[in-house]
């Protein structure tokens, strides 16, 4: 009997991208065979989200174009899951009975005997849990990439931003115990991984659910410690819980990368006490300082949002003003868009379409600027680059490859004058010199200074992926007691 088959199509933020992978490790432990997106599968699971613009519209829409395969191979299933799934619940199968499958965000792991049940049963099944039972990181992963990964260290929200659904959708947030964590990255050390992305919805506030406000920071520095872990990066900090002690274990961690991606949202800040924001922007602005100050080299990014209810031009231009001052490498611009479930959708003074598409086409004219400028001033300057696979080769023409500089910018780079014989793979490290800067990425046109061969690009060019099981020991280290490891769910209680 032939395997079964699967597709994960995702939708949304970082969070999304990593449950897809703990979906994907599910299915293939399940005997599922993952095939490309020509190829017809057994199974398709929609992973949703429900904060992005038209996004009911995307899924419902994507739904109606599976019910003819549906129709001409019945014994085919669809799942639908993610954060739409946790909100509309059982209005999915109302509106598109042809959907096999609903499950919610605090119940990934339910996938496989879902499907098996509804196959039994031949109805749809809807398990939407209302809070965590089992942290995702006790589950299996089949990772995208053989070089970067993300790691959970929490899941949920404890903030109550007047535009946001999240915290309705992905329950309070939860913390893992922090030797959970680190033999989550060391296990994937071990599998070649070099880079990881610490990843929470508000990521430093992590450590307060048990009683420790600087495990960030100290997280950062045990993960300094790791032998064979070279990059370090995190998203997303919340500007109200932001601290010295983060800034102090970025600068003096070896493979705590430069990076800082904060959102802002709003300069006004009156637009900031609408949307329930913790800080106003003058304290946005002195994090950024004392970041600067502490690591000059810095890439600061940010999400944005524009024509929020009741945002005047005087506030639209406060905005302005702060991105003048803060100077990021790049933002995250976005025009407000109602969200039903949140207050904001409730709010008066609604701004008309073209006013807000006009606010944003001026941010981003703005920020194109900037961002120009200073990609321009790092000309000249030598960067050490980790070979990406998802941005793939520049053009035909110039035979460009694409890596990241441990900033986060990306960089098109000459894959010739290697200093090792052999091609350059996905994974590998590169340093070169940047030659040109663009608004949105850097060109490094010159011969390359060195190349380092890596596990990683061994195992990229063999075409494996990373497959880690789910860690669920908690391990003695600076949260949790030692002799009171963490419980097998992951959450710290």
């Amino acid at each position: 009997m032939n395997a079964r088959t699967y597709q994960i199509r995702t939708f949304g933020c970082q969070m999304n991208v990593h449950d897809s992978e703990r979906l994907a490790g599910q299915l293939e432990e399940a005997g599922y065979v993952a095939v490309d997106g020509v190829a017809k599968p057994d199974l398709v699971v929609f992973n949703t989200c429900a904060v992005r613009e038209n996004a009911d519209n995307k899924l419902y829409g994507s739904l109606g174009h599976m019910r003819p395969d549906k129709t001409a191979n019945p014994d085919m299933q669809i799942a639908v899951g993610g954060c739409l799934a946790q909100k509309d619940r059982g209005e999915i199968v109302k509106r598109a009975p042809w959907v096999d499958v609903v499950f919610g965000t605090h119940n990934i792991g339910s996938l496989p005997a879902l499907l098996e049940r509804a196959r039994h049963n031949a109805e749809a099944e809807v398990e939407i849990l209302e809070s965590l039972e089992t942290f995702p990181s006790t589950l299996p992963a089949r990772r995208e990439s053989s070089y970067a990964s993300w790691v959970s260290v929490s899941v949920g929200c404890n903030n109550t931003c007047t535009f946001c659904i999240v915290p309705s959708l992905r329950g309070k947030e939860r913390d893992r115990r922090p030797g959970e964590i680190l033999a989550e990255v060391e296990a994937l050390v071990a599998e070649g991984v070099l880079e990881v992305t610490l990843l929470g919805q508000n990521v430093n506030s992590y450590g307060v659910e048990f009683g420790d406000r600087l495990a960030f920071g100290k997280l950062l520095r045990a993960c300094g410690g790791i032998d064979g872990l070279e990059r370090v990066r995190f998203t997303s900090p919340h500007p109200a819980a932001f601290t010295s002690d983060v800034i102090d274990a970025m600068a003096e961690t070896p493979n705590v990368c430069h990076q800082l991606h904060m959102p802002l949202q709003s300069g006004s800040d009156r637009v900031l006490r609408e949307m329930r924001r913790s800080y106003r922007s003058a304290r946005y602005l002195k994090i950024l300082e004392e970041v600067r100050a502490a690591m000059p080299d810095a890439a600061i990014t940010t999400d944005i949002i524009v024509g929020f209810p009741g945002e005047t031009e005087e506030d639209f231009q406060a905005t302005l003003d702060v991105v003048r001052e803060a100077r990021f490498s790049s933002a995250f611009t976005f025009q407000y868009s109602l969200r039903p479930g949140t207050p904001a959708a409730t709010m008066a003074d609604q701004l008309p379409k073209a006013v807000v598409q006009e606010r944003y086409e001026r941010l981003a004219e703005l920020q194109d600027e900037i961002s120009w400028a200073e990609n321009k001033n790092l000309v000249g300057r030598r960067v050490e680059l980790l070979v990406a696979s998802g941005e793939g080769r520049k053009d035909a023409e110039t035979h460009r490859m694409s890596g990241r500089a441990r900033d986060g910018r990306l960089v098109h780079f000459t894959p010739a004058g290697s200093a090792v014989d052999g091609s350059v793979r996905p994974g590998d490290v590169v340093e070169a010199v940047i030659s040109y800067g663009a608004p949105h990425h850097l060109v490094a046109d010159g011969d390359l200074l060195t190349h380092r061969r890596t596990r990683a690009g061994d195992n990229a060019e063999a075409g494996l992926r990373p497959k880690t099981s789910g860690v669920t020991l908690g391990l003695p280290g600076f949260g949790a007691p030692a002799a009171q490891p963490a419980p097998v769910s992951g959450c710290a209680l």
